[in-house]
């Protein structure tokens, strides 16, 4: 990996992690510098070495590639019990371990916190999870649309009359790699403190109730619950998608003061001395009517004539961009949220970049993802002591792919 200072250069995490909330999470710790090694199952690797896009049948997989950036691959058979023993060795060298099983699996493999701390005993482990690791859910099996139907996100979205929907992506996996991410970083400042390791418990479910924004407090406090109403916001008006000339656009006016702006800008002013739209408690009570009276005004322009004009008067305003837009869009590129990696097999491809800039320490080191056990020897070298030998023996005892 690069020489470049990161925050987390020499901090070595074991990533038993797979799919997308668990990756995400050792992918934020290996763009922050950190050594991870991806020990992946024998012959046949993290399950999203099968996820599209793949351009053809010799192809590596897009979805596993950027998730796995800045990682290293190390190939085992888990089921073998010298597995374990290779696992021991290098858990010494470890500060951090994240996996995402379903509930009981690390126990069967005998790489659960409670063994791994007899090898290192101020070892930091990480379980992700969709329900965690206790509760009367904990062996309920879980995707990102379960945790979103489940935790709350699918009962507040979509349109008023139609059916619950979830985000275009899986929000609560990646939410969930991040709270992870978040807690294995603050475990780690806790331990260099007090030389004191610890368990992680993470949940998806958990992870999107605790992100419903004011929705659960509209409950507890008001006694409202909140209900799918599209893209209009719970407490703000005009605050939604509008249809323009030519698409769509969206506008936030979250206050009085915005609200000044936006019904000057639009060549309205009187809608300031309306009674019906004095305050933001008004405007909602009267959206329906405030909307319609929007409306007409965007549908006269293009979302670029709005835009200019709202951005103008500095109210929050957008046009709903697509993929191809965004993958050319200037002020991404601008903010190196593009970049480009060269891949041994695939050659140059551009992914998302980290999103998170420092201005003493470096978070921009890409390594393409790695290649299913591309890493095996130098990792069994270099942080489990063992012996060209000792690796040729692994191989012909079936744990290591030859």
């Amino acid at each position: 990996m690069s020489g470049k200072k990161r925050p987390l250069d020499g901090v070595v995490v074991l990533d038993f992690t797979r799919v997308y909330a668990g990756p995400y999470c050792t992918l934020m710790l290996a763009d922050l510098g950190a050594t991870v090694i991806k020990i992946e199952r024998k012959d046949f690797g993290d399950d999203t070495r099968q996820f599209v896009p793949i351009p053809d049948e010799t192809s590596e997989s897009g979805y596993f590639m950027y998730l796995n950036r800045n990682k290293m691959s190390l190939e085992l058979d888990l089921k073998c019990s010298q597995a374990q023993e290779v696992i021991y060795k290098l858990s010494e060298k470890a500060d951090m371990i994240v996996e995402n099983y379903a509930p009981g699996v690390v126990a069967r493999l005998g790489i659960d916190y409670d063994t791994i701390k007899k090898y290192k005993p101020d070892i930091i482990y990480g379980s992700v999870s969709g329900f965690g690791q206790t509760g009367p859910y904990r062996n309920k099996a879980a995707y990102d649309v379960v945790a979103q139907a489940m935790g709350g996100y699918m009962g507040i979205s979509g349109e008023k009359d139609g059916m619950p929907l979830k985000l275009g992506t899986s929000i609560a996996d990646a939410g969930t790699g991040i709270h992870m991410a978040y807690a294995l970083v603050s475990a780690l400042y806790h331990r260099e403190k007090t030389g004191q390791g610890q368990f992680v418990d993470v949940a998806m479910m958990d992870t999107v109730f605790a992100t419903l924004e004011n929705c659960v407090v509209m409950q507890t406090y008001a006694g409202v619950t909140p209900r799918r109403n599209g893209n209009a916001n719970l407490g703000a008006a005009p605050f939604n998608t509008f249809a323009t000339k030519d698409g769509y656009v969206a506008i936030a006016v979250a206050n009085n003061a915005l609200f000044v702006k936006f019904s000057n800008a639009i060549g309205q002013p009187e809608l300031l001395e309306n009674e019906m739209f004095e305050n933001n408690k008004l405007r909602k009570m009267n959206e329906e009517v405030l909307n319609a009276i929007v409306n007409e005004w965007t549908r006269k322009l293009t979302t670029e004539e709005i835009c200019r004009i709202l951005d103008a008067a500095q109210v929050p305003v957008g046009p709903i961009k697509n993929i191809d837009e965004l993958v050319t869009d200037p002020h991404l590129i601008a903010r190196d949220m593009l970049v480009e990696i060269d891949h041994p097999k695939e050659g140059k491809i551009k992914f998302p970049g980290c999103p998170i800039k420092f201005a003493e320490t470096k978070a921009d080191v890409f390594e393409p993802a790695p290649l299913l056990g591309q890493h095996n020897d130098y990792i069994l070298k270099k942080f489990g002591g063992y012996t060209e030998t000792e690796i040729r023996s692994l191989q012909d005892e079936g744990i290591l792919r030859k």
